[in-house]
């Protein structure tokens, strides 16, 4: 059976690829290789991937994801030139197709991926975005891989820096989010234990309405705000804080790192 796919980086979000892609029948485990330098974290993959070719050096003629920090991609791809693969799928953030393609050669198609961390929850949100010799059928087979672990859009590359600081980041923001929730409950009185569950099953609730909704989310807004209630007492607060002015700093922040980190 030969490597339909072999992920270079065997950190938590290319182990969740490769539990996805196992899982969602897109590659049996003796189609998947995995190169991971670090020994402790290969024994940890054997064991979470039973079947998963694990080891220390790539193989040639394989179509091949990057999952290394930004810093290693350029030198990854150097040895993957002097191996030979046929594509390559890369989630360095901030690393663009160009750049890749300069050591690969021109004639290897480039596919970038911005995902985020609920792919390890099967939950992931990711954009993809094709380099100069990318086609369709390349496209689609990047996104079947990143569909294994979530719902995936198709972006041009200038746009990914934006998606960046939208969703790659976004899942922080809404854990600082949970965080405050939990402490201002708390200061309330609430004990701790129920402040988390409160507050982990508020913030699944929410975003299970608005996917399963129809309406946008300022109307499921004022669906939960009476006029002179609780709510719009809560709410005024932050609009008071220019909430909407915040969000929009912090996503242009994000964004702004990751053209910094590409250029």
């Amino acid at each position: 059976m030969g490597t339909k796919l072999q992920v270079i980086g065997g950190g938590k979000m290319g182990e969740a690829l490769l539990c996805g892609l196992v899982a969602d029948g897109w590659a049996a485990t003796g189609e998947l290789h995995v190169v991971e330098p670090d020994e402790s974290r290969r024994d940890v993959l054997a064991e979470s991937l039973p079947g998963v070719s694990v080891g220390v050096l790539a193989v040639s003629g394989a179509d091949t994801l990057i999952a290394v920090k930004p810093h290693l991609v350029v030198d990854v791809c150097i040895g993957l030139a002097e191996i030979g693969v046929p594509r390559v799928l890369s989630i360095a953030a901030g690393v663009t197709t160009a750049a890749m393609e300069a050591v690969l050669g021109a004639d290897v198609p480039v596919v970038r991926v911005m995902p985020n961390t609920p792919s390890l929850v099967g939950q992931g949100a990711a954009a993809v975005a094709g380099g100069s010799v990318v086609s369709s059928g390349d496209l689609d087979w990047a996104a079947g891989i990143l569909r294994a672990v979530g719902e995936v859009v198709v972006v041009d590359e200038s746009l990914l820096d934006a998606v960046t600081g939208l969703s790659g980041s976004g899942p922080a923001y809404v854990f600082l989010l949970a965080e405050a929730l939990i402490d201002a409950g708390v200061a309330e009185g609430l004990p701790a234990d129920v402040a988390v569950a409160l507050t982990e099953q508020t913030l699944l609730g929410a975003a299970t309405l608005l996917k399963a909704s129809e309406e946008p989310p300022a109307v499921l807004r004022e669906n939960v705000t009476s006029k002179g209630g609780t709510t719009a007492a809560g709410l005024a607060v932050f609009e008071a804080a220019e909430f909407r002015g915040l969000v929009a700093d912090v996503v242009a922040a994000a964004a702004a790192r990751s053209r910094e980190l590409g250029a």
